[in-house]
């Protein structure tokens, strides 16, 4: 799970990351201290996971929480307990108390790990290519699909949406597993909430700051961040 923490006091990014280099599975990407530098982690690196302290100089993690759109599952940290109810209304992951007592945090890991662990709506771990087809599963309705149906993915929360045809089911995994199983021959990721089937896209122009616009078959239209525009550039161009 890449994962970063942000708090304005070193001494407790320090303690929660020697707490968390216990759990293998968890990969620090980077720290910050403020929410500034967290929004733009955030929409840049497309975390699986946040910890984050909620009183901080100038916006609070709440205020940020609640501005970002489909933000990854998000741990407070925090030494107040007054701000519990909002998190939880924000959709908050958890809630932890400074200092952070180790068997709450393994309880919180646990969970977590779980979560993972849960087979896959897409059943298989191989790398997803043109021609296979995947079984996908949303509750009680089942599909039997080519992955070159597949338009887009669209990342809700900690569910992602797969679009084809005219359905669009939701599956319990996170776009970061996904993109790990895509043929980047197929499929590329535009930004940190989508995932886009190059077989679908019927026109491209520039767009701000540096970026792309995409147009696929369904005329969904989708920017490229700028980042992933230097990547696409690299990737496709002759």
């Amino acid at each position: 799970m890449r994962t970063i923490i942000v708090d304005d006091e070193r001494l407790a990014r320090e303690e929660l990351k020697a707490l968390l280099s216990e759990y293998p599975d968890i990969e620090l990407i980077g720290e910050y201290k403020n929410t500034v530098e967290a929004k733009e982690a955030i929409e840049n690196d497309a975390p699986d996971l946040v910890f984050m302290d909620i009183q901080m100089p100038g916006e609070t993690g709440l205020e940020l929480l609640e501005k970002i759109k489909n933000p990854p599952r998000t741990i407070f940290v925090t030494a107040y307990d007054e701000y519990a109810i909002k998190a939880f209304e924000l959709k908050a992951y958890d809630y932890l108390m400074k200092p952070i007592d180790p068997e709450r945090l393994s309880e919180v890991y646990k969970r977590l790990h779980e979560e993972n662990q849960t087979p896959a709506s897409v059943v298989n771990n191989d790398i997803l290519r043109a021609g296979e087809r995947v079984l996908i599963k949303d509750g009680d309705k089942v599909w039997f699909i080519k992955v070159d149906d597949i338009r887009y993915f669209e990342s809700e929360g900690n569910y992602v949406k797969v679009h084809f045809d005219k359905f669009r089911p939701l599956i319990l995994r996170s776009l970061n597993s996904l993109e790990e199983r895509m043929d980047e021959k197929l499929f590329f990721r535009a930004n940190r909430k989508f995932i886009i089937n190059l077989q679908h896209v019927v026109n491209i122009e520039n767009w701000f700051n540096g970026g792309l616009q995409i147009e696929l078959s369904c005329g969904t239209k989708i920017e490229i961040s700028r980042r992933q525009t230097i990547r696409f550039k690299d990737q496709f161009s002759l």
